[in-house]
């Protein structure tokens, strides 16, 4: 009987694809950034809409990290001093 089960390399690029679609979507909705932007709360004291944009960049990292971490662990990566 066949499973039909994506395979590993296409269930990761659609992960990380929808995780950095998201994203996106924080930084470019602009009803989203507008619902922060007039706020004058602190968040571990810096204002609100600085936060907003300082967590989208760390959340960026964060996933270009768990990528190459990933890509790493599956062997996609080349040697280092291997040619392309």
């Amino acid at each position: 009987m066949k499973t039909d089960t994506a395979p590993p390399g296409r269930l990761k690029r659609q992960l990380f694809g929808v995780y950095f679609f998201l994203l996106l979507m924080l930084a470019l909705f602009p009803p989203l950034y507008l619902s922060v932007s007039g706020s004058t709360a602190l968040v571990l004291g810096i204002p609100l809409p600085i936060f907003y944009w300082i967590a989208i960049a760390v959340l960026a990292g964060l996933g270009l990290w768990a990528l190459y971490l990933a890509e790493l662990a599956a062997g996609e990566l080349p040697e280092e001093g291997e040619g392309q």
